[in-house]
């Protein structure tokens, strides 16, 4: 139980710490449940809550703003069922955290029959599964786009690149643009923090590697791994990516592409509207496209992101749980929730509405991204997993170890985590 994918195929599920939802009386209690998620930035939360409360007096929910980190988020949400506490029964869950708060029996697997996925990007689902079975339903999605200065491209002569070879080629050409001075090539997120994990997962995704095998054991003492690797490593080192990026969270890459230092660029969806500012706070509104992720032989593989819906272990009136989350999800509700807070939406269908469309243009080419997006590790002990990958990426980033021994310490270090 160590670690698992999220749908391993497996006809035999590990024991989880909890009971199913099946066989919980709770299931049929209904009452006042508190909802605690991640901070909502947008303020359409409470318009949610408001909603659902006026129409269902006797079954009130209270919103709970979790903290701003997403590590205090898990740590609050695992603390209140180690103490077996009720005062959360629907939380908001990272993708990430789906096979721990499985395994370790924090959140219910949910009624086979109460939810309708159906028309729900494949991805978002599988985000949800541990073991073929359900801990918690798609709220919103994510996907890595490839920022581009469309401007700079079509005066080089040359298109938005869909390997790491034509990339470099593409920068190559922009270089000699007279516009271009003192422009770099690409950047991302590299500081030593989740980001990297991510940076290193769809670098080695891309190149036809994973991190963790179908079977549940680590994968990264290989040459797809290597390659991945070398990509980033090499591009520090030529100066593909500026020195200055080892630094860069999102924020900070998203900075020095809006300001009109770099070619390309790896972040998700929400720099799409802040680089498109006309406020004088963007130097290149109306000069930026979006792509899908480069790969090392075509188009590249993102990292998923995105929330679930969950229902915590301990929680109370969990039949309310159930209709209060059926109701976050009609497609109505997931419409209204996107164009307030720009979190894409997990139905399919949305990426095509009229209405989405216009005010994201970006969400055709993030559709693809997430079709064939790939989750990060679904680890029992992530937290460990994540800290190892960074480790063993920073340092080879830095120069100071060889990609090679970098992927064999790790694939020692990854084996004693899921053992």
């Amino acid at each position: 139980m160590a670690l698992a994918t999220a749908c391993s195929g497996s006809s035999t599920a590990p024991s989880a710490a909890g009971s199913s939802a099946g066989a919980d009386a709770a299931y049929s209690d209904r009452g006042p449940i508190t909802f605690a998620r991640a901070k909502d930035n947008s303020g359409y939360a409470p318009k949610e809550v408001a909603a659902w409360n006026k129409e269902h007096p006797d079954e009130q929910v209270t919103l709970l703003d979790l903290p701003d980190s997403a590590d205090q988020q898990r740590q609050q949400i695992i603390q209140g069922q180690q103490v077996k506490a009720d005062t959360m029964t629907v939380v908001t869950t990272d993708v990430v955290w789906t096979a721990e708060f499985a395994a370790k029996g924090y959140v219910d697997e949910l009624p086979a029959d109460a939810f309708d996925l159906s028309g729900y990007l494949p991805a978002t689902v599988k985000s949800a599964t541990y073991f073929d079975k359900l801990y918690g339903v798609p709220g919103d999605s994510n996907g890595g786009l490839l920022y581009y200065r469309s401007d700079l491209l079509e005066k080089a002569g040359v298109e938005p690149p869909t390997t790491w070879a034509e990339m470099k080629a593409a920068c190559a050409a922009v270089a000699k643009l007279p516009e271009a001075d003192g422009v770099d090539c690409y950047g991302g997120q590299f500081d030593k923090y989740e980001g990297l994990t991510v940076a290193f997962a769809e670098a080695v995704d891309s190149s036809g590697g994973s991190i963790i095998g179908a079977d549940g054991q680590p994968t990264v003492d290989t040459p797809e791994a290597a390659a991945g690797l070398g990509f980033l490593a090499d591009s520090f080192a030529d100066g593909t990516i500026p020195k200055g990026a080892i630094t860069w969270k999102e924020e900070e890459s998203r900075q020095a592409f809006q300001s009109g230092k770099l070619v390309f660029l790896r972040n998700w969806p929400y720099v799409y509207g802040l680089a498109g500012k006309t406020d004088g706070s963007s130097e290149v509104a109306g000069k930026f496209d979006v792509a899908p992720l480069p790969g090392l032989d075509g188009p590249g593989t993102s990292s998923l992101g995105g929330l679930n819906f969950a229902i915590t272990k301990y929680g109370k009136n969990k039949a309310t749980a159930v209709d209060f989350i059926t109701f976050l999800s009609s497609a109505e509700e997931q419409k209204q929730r996107a164009l307030a807070s720009a979190n894409p939406p997990v139905l399919e269908s949305l990426y095509a509405d009229p209405d989405m469309v216009a005010k994201f243009p970006y969400l055709p080419t993030l559709k693809d991204s997430i079709a064939q997006a790939e989750p990060l590790p679904q680890a029992v002990q992530y937290g460990d997993v994540t800290i190892a990958v960074q480790d063993a990426v920073y340092g080879t980033l830095n120069g100071q170890t060889q990609a090679d021994a970098a992927l064999t310490t790790l694939q020692g270090k990854l084996t004693e985590l899921v053992r």
